[in-house]
């Protein structure tokens, strides 16, 4: 998320070389802050910040680790403010979500990734489909419920959307729903019109908390219209979304500070799971390249059905692990998001992160290929991949569209792979992954950063 944000804080703490030299100090806060403003970070946010990193690093004895902890603190003291952050939700169900933004921010959508993001950690959420200003909305949100089995309150005949939004409360309340979200109306612009039906609408549910949805690519027009929104209507928390199309990063950074609410999610893809949730200690990890493993932990454990992965290393340990598991697994990872998520949190690893840009593990030739190779096999043959002899691979090659070389690649590939992962599948493997994962926090990441 922070490629080039997370580039020049190294490059920065590069030049702070020797304990008291306090001309390295300016020269690194010199490029830090050219940097930050050239990151679209505020420049009123960017001057404070560097002010109080400079004069902490004094304190402290001017110095790398100095530098670190002094530049940590300040980042997390931006980037935090008073409220909840993550969802929180209600001492009594419903939980109920007003969801506002401009129209093009991606308020829609992002109302979609929210719902699967709590119903992957098993709250029944219904979404209430009341923008009533744009036509394509309510369909929209048809599509994405369809996608995500979540369910949908809409009235194609009502024309009100405080009657839905009140039908929807009392559906929710009445089939004891965890959350209800509702999808209110947007504009291009800021107007009257639209905060005179926000605020009907929020008079109407009295609800929990509102949550703006800006889009990151507009840059410092985001924090003005969340600043607006907050004014006139009254906000909670923001959710930043198109994040990872945002090259610059900065407007997360000064977002909190300027507008005066936390800032709770933010949108990293495209799919449904591409949304995080916005902690600061974890965020400022990520900024100073030693990623978030919390956050990782979190995401896979809400997602892998623990029963399952445990029946798997079993398997894997036997060296039975066939076509069926891999199409399991295959699903399960499809769930996590984009792969360029989930390396930037793995510590060293925003680098290839960024290399990977919009790469679908999930849809990717390779992938389309091993799907067409599989669904090309009988029950028994995915079952037991030693049965594949060589008629049967001619037969899989005419079955697939592929060609025998593709097919045999693709076996070889699936062989070598198993038995991979039966070696890590053992306690030495495992020993030697997880010194592997903590050689990364060395030169890749940041090393010596004061926890």
């Amino acid at each position: 998320m922070f490629d080039v944000i997370t580039g020049s804080i190294k490059s920065a703490v590069n030049k702070v070389r020797f304990k008291d030299d306090a001309a390295s100090l300016k020269k690194a806060t010199t490029e830090l802050r050219k940097a930050l403003l050239k990151a679209d970070v505020h420049h009123k946010t960017t001057k404070d910040l560097i002010y109080n990193v400079e004069l902490r690093t004094k304190e402290l004895g001017i110095g790398q680790n100095a530098f670190l902890k002094a530049l940590q603190e300040n980042l997390t003291s931006i980037l935090t403010a008073e409220g909840n952050q993550g969802f929180v939700f209600s001492n009594t169900p419903p939980t109920t979500i007003l969801m506002t933004g401009l129209q093009g921010s991606g308020k829609t959508t992002t109302t979609g990734k929210l719902a699967n993001y709590l119903k992957q950690r098993k709250k029944k959420v219904l979404i209430a489909a009341c923008d009533l200003q744009r036509l394509a909305a309510v369909e929209q949100l048809k599509q994405i419920c369809a996608q995500i089995e979540v369910d949908l309150y809409f009235d194609d005949i009502e024309k009100d959307p405080v009657k839905i939004a009140k039908a929807a409360q009392e559906k929710a309340k009445k089939e004891l729903y965890d959350v209800l979200l509702v999808d209110t109306a947007g504009r291009l612009a800021i107007d009257t019109e639209l905060m005179n039906q926000l605020g009907k609408v929020k008079d109407a549910l009295n609800p929990d908390e509102i949550f703006y949805v800006a889009d990151s690519l507009t840059g410092h027009d985001a924090t003005k219209t969340a600043s607006s929104f907050k004014e006139q209507i009254g906000i909670d928390g923001v959710i930043l979304s198109k994040f990872d199309g945002d090259t610059k990063g900065g407007v997360a950074i000064s977002l909190a500070e300027q507008v005066g609410v936390p800032l709770r999610f933010v949108g990293t893809g495209e799919k449904m799971p591409d949304l995080e949730v916005f902690i600061p200690d974890r965020i400022v990890s990520r900024l100073m390249g030693a990623g978030d493993i919390e956050g990782l932990a979190e995401k896979t454990s809400a997602i892998i059905d623990e029963k399952k992965a445990k029946e798997v290393t079993k398997k894997i340990k036997k060296g039975e692990f066939n076509f069926n598991d891999f199409l399991e697994q295959l699903k399960m990872m499809s769930k996590l998001g984009s792969m360029k998520s989930i390396l930037g949190m793995i510590p060293g690893m925003s680098q290839m992160a960024g290399q990977l840009k919009d790469m679908d593990f999930e849809n990717s030739d390779e992938i389309k290929r091993i799907k067409a190779l599989i669904g090309s096999m009988t029950p028994k043959e995915r079952n037991e991949p030693s049965l594949l002899n060589p008629s049967r691979k001619k037969r899989l090659s005419k079955g697939s569209g592929l060609s025998e070389v593709q097919v045999n690649k693709i076996l070889k590939q699936f062989k070598s792979a198993s038995k991979m992962a039966k070696q890590l599948s053992n306690k030495g493997g495992m020993k030697g992954l997880s010194s592997m994962m903590s050689q990364m926090k060395g030169p890749g990441g940041m090393q010596g950063l004061p926890r």
